[in-house]
């Protein structure tokens, strides 16, 4: 079925403009346009649609109040905003009810390819409880005693950004925020920025105190919902992954470019977040099924498959999706455990966060073999890639005795 998209702006020849510019566009998406924010609610309640995209700066109604309605009655619908030039409060204000912004004007590819990007993750959430779920989130929850820590320092006189980068570092809920942010138009960066320091250093500290400390971007996970050592043993795991991910794609290969090592460490980072919300959500079946991996060692990723019809894996990588992050780290988050079905067969984040993975298991398992189960031997053969895993393997395994850490 096509996909159906409301345009809203108050300005005709704007208006206009886009109907001729996606006009090529109509066979795939069925596209409305409205002049204002109660337009388009009249018209978002006569008919279903899958995505808005509205002006920032209208008449009676803006888009900040609009997408604060369209979150409330539809949260299911994906909402883009275009940013323009904002105020710092505005700007923080619709970073809180919409998923991405663009810049206006917008180039016509940008526009079109945000759109078909994020339409391709919608096959990934069949259930239409669990994406409208989803789609509701404005954060992932942090480990409460990271909450803690960011919280103080940022009351602090003397923070750095280089003492806040590494913080939210080693926080999956906090990095996945700190990137969404980074990455849209909200601040004005046109380059994609995929590390929590770079991150912290484009905004710079005022701007992250505000965000944290006045809009409460970052939030704490409830411990009543799942035990402590899972949080914990969850952020150990995704370090450990990131960083031996980090290392392998310096040694994938001749030539391999500095991003997609940067890119490799983020998304070992935020590989498993989907975890964090199927915990979050469906707390006393997670907790289930962590006492099942426990006692009848079978992976998460089947367990989740068999009590959800749905994994960490799907879950995880519409989020981060409709957030904006990076396309090589959704595709991490989305393959990591089955990289053949990924078309692009050439070394990537995703190469080195699915060989991380199961060397991450096998390392903080070692009588374990679920590990060695989860490599795709065909696929690092596809690449020509499995005369590396000794080498790997010896990288992981010194990783791992440095407490995660590449020296």
């Amino acid at each position: 079925m096509k996909k159906q998209i409301l345009f809203v702006d108050d300005e005709a020849n704007l208006l206009q403009g886009l109907k001729r510019m996606l006009r090529p566009m109509r066979h795939e998406w069925d596209m409305a346009f409205a002049d204002s924010g109660p337009d388009a609610l009249k018209i978002l309640g006569r008919s279903p649609f899958d995505m808005v995209v509205t002006d920032m700066r209208m008449p009676a109604m803006d888009g900040i109040q609009l997408l604060s309605e369209i979150k409330r009655l539809y949260p299911q619908i994906t909402r883009i905003i275009f940013s323009g030039d904002l105020a710092e409060k505005l700007r923080m204000k619709s970073a809180q009810v919409s998923h991405q912004s663009l810049a206006k004007p917008c180039d016509s590819e940008m526009l079109k390819s945000t759109i078909a990007r994020t339409f391709a993750l919608y096959d990934l959430l069949a259930d239409n409880s669990l994406k409208q779920m989803v789609s509701k989130m404005d954060s992932l929850p942090s480990i409460p005693s990271v909450y803690s820590e960011i919280m103080e320092i940022l009351r602090s006189e003397d923070a750095s950004t280089r003492e806040v980068g590494k913080i939210i570092e080693k926080d999956t809920g906090m990095t996945a925020k700190i990137l969404q942010l980074s990455n849209s138009a909200f601040f004005g960066l046109r380059k994609k920025i995929s590390s929590p320091a770079d991150a912290t250093t484009f905004l710079g500290i005022e701007t992250i105190k505000t965000l944290v400390l006045s809009f409460q971007i970052f939030s704490q996970f409830d411990l009543k919902k799942v035990d402590k050592s899972f949080l914990e043993e969850l952020w150990s795991h995704n370090m450990l992954v990131g960083t031996i991910a980090k290392k392998i794609s310096e040694q994938g290969g001749e030539g391999q470019k500095q991003d997609i090592s940067d890119q490799s460490f983020m998304a070992g980072l935020l590989h498993d977040c989907g975890k964090l919300v199927l915990a979050d959500h469906f707390p006393e079946k997670y907790c289930e099924l962590i006492t099942r991996s426990k006692k009848e060692k079978i992976s998460f990723f089947e367990g989740e498959r068999e009590i959800f019809d749905v994994t960490h894996s799907e879950v995880g990588a519409y989020l981060m999706g409709i957030w904006g992050l990076p396309v090589p780290i959704i595709e991490v988050i989305a393959f990591h455990h089955c990289p053949g079905k990924l078309t692009e067969k050439q070394f990537s984040p995703l190469t080195a966060v699915h060989v991380a993975n199961a060397l991450a298991y096998d390392n903080q398992s070692p009588d374990d073999e679920s590990g060695s189960s989860l490599l795709d031997y065909e696929y690092l053969s596809e690449l020509n890639l499995a005369d590396h895993l000794t080498t790997w393997t010896a990288t992981s395994r010194s990783i791992s005795q440095k407490g995660g850490v590449d020296e």
